[in-house]
Formats: structure tokens, C-alpha cells, sequence
């Protein structure tokens, strides 16, 4: 890829630019112990109320007590579902958790150099991961290497689709304005590139520890390998 064919990249969280194990051993269980009782004491506040009647919704039980709403928030935890008033919740819970400074958001050391180079190159950034966009400002905002939020010139969710999805990926094109074949999306995850190239986009897997290389996509180890 030359500098000219990349206008726009789009960047995946976990696995991508974020070690899994901290979505995983930090703040899934920090919002497991803490959303019980945030939930209940500000089940009033409209933001949370809000949450709390899409997740009856979701439910299928508009007259779902708070504790069965609790129950089926912590379940989702459990089994790691993609559900979107969960990550809203848990924005809110996590919001907390950075202010208070009991984390920061991780970082691989590659992450951030990168980021500012491609930004001050004039390469547009923009996330797109399953996490709430709340959480995904959280997570460069109190990230290890401080506030890297203006680089980014926007944030996606599930809102706009499912990640493995190609469909997602072409609201994204159009949300960009932009041509399809001047984004690189860059994930850990193969279902996602496979999507994302469906769209039209440029794709490049990162290989980080743990992670299964394919065969469908470049790959990289690291975000300094990666040359626009």
C-alpha cells in the first residue's frame, strides 16, 4: 500500500491495539463487582434507566424486577455476549473505574507511535470495536500512554452492525465518505477482515501473542511493521 492509497484507517481494540487479558482480567471482572450496586443506585437516573428498559427489553419482560435485570446483566458477562445495553452499563461502571484511577487503558508499546505518526501524516483514525463508543473514549482517553482521543476523528459500534458482518462495514465507507479501497481496517480477527474486505476495504491482521494467523489477509506482528 502507498501513503496515497490509505486516506482512513479503521482499528479494531481487542487483540489489535489492547492486550485481550486486560478486557478479560480487568475490566470485565471491575464492571462484574461493581454494576450490582451501581445499578441500584442509579437505576433513577435517566442514562441508566434508559439501559435498564432495553434490557427488558431485550429480555422479553417488560416487568422485569432490577435484581432479575442485575441477573441477566452479570449472565452476559458470564458468556461474553456482544449485547449492546450491557456495554453501555458497563461504560458507565468503567467511567468510574479510569476517573478514580484504579486502571489505566492498556496499550500495546507499538499502539500509540504509530497513531500519531499516521494522524500527523494526515491519515484519518478511527476505532471500531464491539465495545460501547463510550468505552472505546475511555480507553484512549485514560490509556498508558495518556489522552490519545484527538487523533481519532471518529468511533464505531454495534450500532452501525455486527463486526463479521460486511454489511457494518459498508455503512462505515459511507459514514467516511470515502472510497472503500482508501480504508485499511486492521483486527486480530479473521471473520472481521473477511467482512471488512467484502466492503471493499484494505485489511491487515495483527498476530499478537496468542493469536491464530490466516491465510485470507496480510499479517503483521506489530503496528510498526505496518507500512501505508
Amino acid at each position: 500500500m502507498s501513503q496515497s492509497t490509505v486516506r482512513a484507517i479503521v482499528t479494531d481494540i481487542e487483540g489489535t491495539t489492547t492486550d485481550i487479558n486486560f478486557v478479560h482480567k480487568v475490566l470485565f471482572p471491575y464492571a462484574y463487582a461493581k454494576l450490582p450496586d451501581f445499578l441500584r443506585e442509579n437505576a433513577d437516573a435517566p442514562a441508566v434507566a434508559e439501559q435498564i428498559d432495553a434490557v427488558r427489553h431485550n429480555m422479553q419482560d417488560a416487568d422485569a424486577t432490577l435484581e432479575a435485570v442485575i441477573a441477566t446483566l452479570l449472565h452476559w458477562i458470564d458468556t461474553d455476549q456482544k449485547v449492546t445495553p450491557l456495554k453501555a452499563l458497563q461504560g458507565m461502571v468503567w467511567a468510574d473505574g479510569y476517573q478514580r484511577g484504579d486502571f489505566t487503558g492498556h496499550l500495546y508499546a507499538d499502539v500509540a507511535p504509530a497513531l500519531r505518526q499516521w494522524q500527523a501524516a494526515g491519515v484519518a483514525l478511527y476505532v471500531y470495536s464491539s465495545g460501547s463508543v463510550q468505552a472505546q473514549k475511555l480507553l484512549f482517553g485514560y490509556s498508558d500512554e495518556g489522552d490519545l482521543t484527538p487523533l481519532f476523528s471518529g468511533y464505531f459500534d454495534t450500532h452501525i452492525g455486527h463486526k463479521r458482518e460486511a454489511v457494518a462495514y459498508q455503512r462505515i465507507v459511507e459514514a467516511l465518505d470515502l472510497p472503500a479501497e482508501s480504508i485499511l481496517f486492521l483486527s486480530d480477527v479473521v471473520e472481521e477482515l473477511d467482512a471488512a474486505k467484502q466492503a471493499g476495504m484494505h485489511t491487515l491482521q495483527l498476530v499478537r501473542e496468542g493469536t491464530q494467523a490466516g491465510t485470507a489477509h496480510s499479517c503483521v506482528d506489530s503496528f510498526a511493521d505496518i507500512a501505508l
